[in-house]
């Protein structure tokens, strides 16, 4: 009888079973997997929250619509001088601890200003918040991109998608809170510490996605690509040019666009059709909503042909969709003039983000800043026009800008 030889547990080291491997290669590769879009849709949601009790925050201070517009200001400011402390941060630190410490100190920042007891104490509360908000979203971006470049596959469009998604459910989530009598600080008191919990695991997994896709958690996307950063290695702040401005230009110009249709196409509906005041939101609510659905379909699409043809197309589908809009003999045809918008203007801001990431630390916060401006001036710029000349004649104006758009992205060498 011969017996077989049975290794020694000096040379045989004891391993997992198969199948815990395999269930522990699986949650990890899930984890790396949904780590972005899921701080993508954190950001979205945390942001459309605190847009959807800007209503409560008004009423609790008793705050008049021009108060609550310096309050809106304050925060647009914010956003523009934000790119004053990304850019040493980002130079410094690198995106993912900046990202880090931009995430941890929303929660906190939505919690103070939702606690603000006076006007001057909230107008400084949203300060902050636009300054830190627009810090996050420079970094998200920027890490993004740099994962996107190392992965060489599209993926800015969806992970866009999922903030818009976020930004619904945010919104949501704010209107049941509201109907269940749960004041705005309750409300961001009670979520705060689940939010930190969430983003502590999304922050994890994208410093995991970041280290497995190009070897180093935030290096730029130059070590990616093989190619050098032509923006530099210094750390001062300094607005797009070269390549870089007609990034920047569509930026700007993008902004302007969302952000006027956002403030004024639910009155353009009432006053030029006398929609119901159920009916005109809707201009903005199939906006958003074809947005939603051109952007799950973006990087797709990239893949096939190209982000500068895209831009393009999309820039001149929206200004025909604002022109269908103000020539619309109805309603219902106005609602399909902005849907088309939304579709245009979906893929501008995905696509500018990527090609900016993808150039060097500082070049999105740069470009990002130029489309802050825009959201900042945009609004009140259409809204003298409309003073002037009427809604119809603002809304003709952001379909000149669109216009204005494809004939830019043209030109624009960076978007690929």
């Amino acid at each position: 009888m011969t017996l077989t030889p049975t290794a020694s547990p000096a040379t045989a080291p004891l391993q997992p079973p198969p199948s815990v491997a395999l269930t522990s290669l699986v949650s990890l590769t899930n984890a790396r997997h949904f780590a972005v879009p899921a701080t993508f849709a954190w950001y979205g949601m945390l942001m459309g929250s605190w847009a959807g009790r800007l209503p409560g925050i008004q009423q609790g201070l008793h705050l008049t619509h021009s108060q609550l517009a310096m309050v809106l200001l304050c925060s647009g400011t914010g956003a523009v001088l934000s790119p004053r402390l990304s850019a040493p941060l980002l130079a410094r630190l690198g995106r993912l601890h900046t990202l880090r410490i931009a995430g941890w100190l929303l929660p906190g920042v939505l919690v103070a200003a939702a606690a603000s007891p006076s006007l001057p104490l909230l107008m400084a509360a949203m300060l902050v918040l636009g300054i830190t908000s627009s810090v996050f979203d420079v970094a998200m971006n920027g890490l993004a991109s740099r994962l996107e470049a190392a992965r060489r596959r599209p993926m800015m469009s969806r992970l866009h998608g999922c903030a818009c998604g976020g930004g619904l459910a945010g919104v949501t989530l704010g209107s049941a809170m509201a109907s269940l009598q749960v004041t705005p600080l309750q409300q961001f008191s009670l979520l705060s510490l689940p939010l930190c919990a969430l983003l502590w695991l999304c922050l994890s997994g994208m410093a995991s996605a970041s280290e497995s896709d190009a070897g180093h958690t935030d290096t730029g996307a130059a070590g990616a690509t093989g190619q050098t950063e032509p923006c530099g290695a210094g750390t001062s702040f300094t607005l797009p040019r070269g390549r870089l401005a007609l990034l920047g230009a569509l930026s700007l110009l993008g902004a302007i666009a969302e952000g006027s249709i956002g403030s004024w196409s639910s009155l353009f509906m009432k006053e030029q059709f006398g929609a119901s005041d159920a009916m005109a939101p809707l201009s903005l609510s199939v906006f958003s909503l074809t947005m939603l659905v051109s952007r799950c379909f973006g990087d797709r699409l990239k893949s096939r042909h190209g982000a500068r043809a895209l831009v393009c197309a999309g820039s001149a589908t929206a200004a025909c969709g604002l022109g269908m809009a103000v020539l619309a003999p109805g309603a219902l045809t106005a609602l399909a003039g902005f849907a088309m918008a939304g579709l245009g203007l979906a893929l501008v801001f995905p696509f500018v983000y990527s090609a900016a990431g993808k150039e060097c630390k500082l070049a999105l916060a740069g470009v990002a800043t130029m489309g802050y401006a825009g959201s900042l001036m945009g609004p009140p710029l259409m809204g003298a026009i409309a003073e002037g000349w009427g809604l119809q004649a603002a809304i003709a104006c952001i379909a000149l800008l669109t216009a204005a758009m494809a004939m830019v992205a043209s030109r624009a060498r960076l978007l690929q």
